[in-house]
């Protein structure tokens, strides 16, 4: 049966993984693609001759290297979503916000506080990944139990050659060491050092994402939703969080992929077994083009998010007069009212107010129940005070200014003249 050929070139009749079509940039699929792991498979094979011809290999002719040379060819993200983030906790760092914990209402705290969390994740993460790339050395030149038997023998047992030779080979590779032992191939607990900083980067993203599900149900921050987009098919007033959506889904694979570097590791036999090869061209690219798409998926997200504060202050509105109490009956200590007191009449208040929220669907009236208590006159002219939501966010303002100019500051300080204002577009 002839293939049938779609329009980006690929055939649509057999498989292509969701990456290459839908999630992944250009960049991440080419370095993950035949063409470049044949060039670099090229490229070792002329830095191993060029290293061997440097320390007196007469087999290797200067003739030959050429020709090698001439078929040698078949013809950054994270600091992005730092850098928005960074800017998402400045623009909103005292705009006050309902916090929650285990998804009840609980104190106060703000917009950027929260966007500071989120990316104090992504820091920890760029700080994670930096230090697997400067870990990560050059398996070497090692033969095929890592003994390096077969290169003394070409050297006629000259030790410092066989060492010169490996130490240029990973100077032309371009890494500044290698490791001293391995079997036939590196540790495989070195995939594990590598996609663990991805998976802890994907959990990052999933936590932040989740937040901004929830936060979008209740209509206090929503992803960009772009003029034309379709929410839902079937409901036309629908803003359905996609981007995050599909941001949860790509993580959740990337966490899964590193349970494959550990379970390879630790069924390795002896210098080497094969059972390793066909899972590791699965899950080390898929790794590392799920955590691409993600980080196309955050570019977009972090650079339009939007912020509704007047629905924020409608949701603090429903809860603050719950939060105020404790102020109200410090309030009342001061004018000289019995703490005893004041507190069984703030309970009974109370738990009116919360049984009429609850059960007749009406707006939270303590307030205006306080105020036709005779008991809290002397406090009247007070409670607009006592209800300011910005006396009750304490010091999240003065963390997050901290926080951006001293932790994100340093993370981002080498990368500053690489960032540039990139304009992700997404098929959603």
């Amino acid at each position: 049966m002839a293939h049938t050929i779609a329009p980006d070139g690929a055939s649509i009749d057999t498989y292509v993984t969701p990456f290459h079509e839908r999630y992944s940039s250009p960049a991440m699929l080419w370095l993950f693609s035949k063409r470049n792991r044949i060039n670099l498979w090229r490229k070792l094979w002329i830095d191993l001759a060029t290293a061997q011809q440097e320390v007196g290999l007469e087999q290797i002719s200067d003739a030959a290297l050429k020709a090698l040379k001439r078929h040698a060819e078949i013809t950054e993200e994270e600091l992005e979503i730092v850098r928005n983030e960074e800017r998402n906790c400045k623009t909103y760092k005292g705009l006050p916000m309902l916090g929650y914990t285990h998804y009840q209402p609980a104190q106060l705290t703000t917009v950027g506080k929260r966007a500071a969390l989120w990316l104090q994740d992504y820091v920890w993460d760029l700080r994670n990944l930096k230090r697997a790339r400067e870990d990560l050395c050059f398996r070497g030149i090692k033969g095929t139990t890592g003994t390096q038997a077969s290169f003394l023998a070409l050297f006629d047992q000259d030790h410092n050659k066989v060492k010169q030779v490996e130490a240029r080979v990973a100077e032309l590779s371009g890494f500044n060491s290698t490791y001293v032992i391995t079997g036939q191939t590196y540790p495989r607990k070195v995939d594990i050092d590598i996609l663990g900083p991805l998976a802890s980067f994907g959990a990052s993203a999933h936590k932040m994402a989740t937040d901004l599900r929830l936060l979008a149900n209740e209509k206090q921050i929503e992803e960009p939703f772009d003029t034309g987009q379709i929410g839902s098919s079937a409901m036309a007033y629908k803003r359905n969080p996609m981007r995050s959506e599909r941001i949860c889904a790509l993580a959740r694979h990337l966490n899964v992929l590193y349970l494959d570097t550990t379970m390879t590791h630790s069924v390795q036999w002896f210098e080497r077994t094969l059972d390793d090869s066909a899972n590791r061209r699965i899950c080390i690219p898929e790794a590392f083009l799920a955590a691409d798409a993600i980080l196309e998926l955050l570019m977009n997200i972090t650079s339009g998010l939007i912020v509704y504060p007047n629905v924020i202050s409608k949701t603090i509105a429903k809860e603050l007069p719950f939060m105020a109490t404790e102020n109200i009956i410090m309030a009342m200590v001061r004018k000289g009212g019995d703490r005893q007191i004041c507190h069984e009449r703030i309970r009974i208040l109370s738990r009116e107010a919360s049984r009429m929220v609850k059960e007749e669907g009406k707006d939270n009236d303590l307030i205006e129940r306080i105020q036709k208590d005779a008991y809290f006159e002397p406090i009247w002219a007070e409670l607009d005070t006592l209800l300011d939501p910005s006396t009750f966010i304490g010091r999240a303002p003065d963390q997050t200014e901290q926080f951006l100019n001293t932790q994100v500051e340093e993370a981002l300080k080498p990368y500053r003249n690489q960032l540039t204002d990139k304009e992700v577009n997404l098929a959603v």
